[in-house]
């Protein structure tokens, strides 16, 4: 009997046991931290008052909808994925089947950059009072799908105040790996997530 399981409600445990999944070294995944960009006094600024905007509406419950429009969407402009070579898919619907096809995967990506034919980044964003813990399994399931095996694909999950990144290569056994958790109350973090945005962008342009 197949098991019809959707996205939002797959757990870590069920992609490691039907799809193989495997997490890596810490060597696996560098790109969110080598080679980083500066990023210049406007983008700073700019981001500045992201933070302060968030800062002023987390007063009340902030939606999933409200973090894609105050922190995500300037994000994504500030690393340049609003130009070519990019384009952005929202509510993309996705199939995954585990090799045996007892287990079918469907959900819809929140929002996809991608540079055709490549999934560049899988984007799950959540409201405010959600653990990133609950969207890493979705952003990787959905990541399983990308028909594009020849390279890595990467992630990014937020619930407006956390962002963490992940990285999956397909070759033979589906390999994850996750950045650290950064935070838009920590310091200059939330300048280290446009970095490695920009970083992300750049590789894509480059590869």
């Amino acid at each position: 009997m197949v098991q019809l399981i959707q996205g939002k409600d797959i757990t870590l445990a069920q992609l490691i046991d039907e799809f193989g999944l495997q997490l890596a070294d810490d060597e696996f995944f560098s790109e969110w931290q080598q080679d980083l960009p500066e990023l210049n006094d406007l983008e700073k600024q700019s981001l500045n008052e992201v933070k302060a905007e968030y800062l002023h509406l987390s007063k009340y419950s902030i939606l999933e909808p409200v973090v894609k429009m105050v922190v995500l969407s300037p994000l994504l402009r500030l690393a340049g994925f609003y130009q070519p070579p990019f384009y952005i898919a929202s509510e993309q619907e996705v199939r995954i089947s585990s090799e045996d096809e007892g287990t079918i995967i469907r959900g819809r990506i929140d929002i996809l950059v991608f540079h055709p034919p490549f999934w560049v980044l899988v984007i799950e964003a959540k409201r405010a009072d959600y653990s990133l813990v609950v969207a890493i399994p979705q952003a990787l399931a959905y990541m399983l799908a990308d028909a594009t095996s020849a390279k890595p694909v990467f992630g990014f999950v937020t619930n407006g105040s956390e962002f963490q990144f992940i990285k999956l290569t397909k070759q033979v056994t589906p390999r994850y790996a996750l950045s650290y958790t950064l935070s838009l109350n920590r310091g200059d973090d939330l300048y280290t997530v446009v970095k490695v945005l920009k970083r992300l962008a750049h590789l894509i342009r480059n590869s």
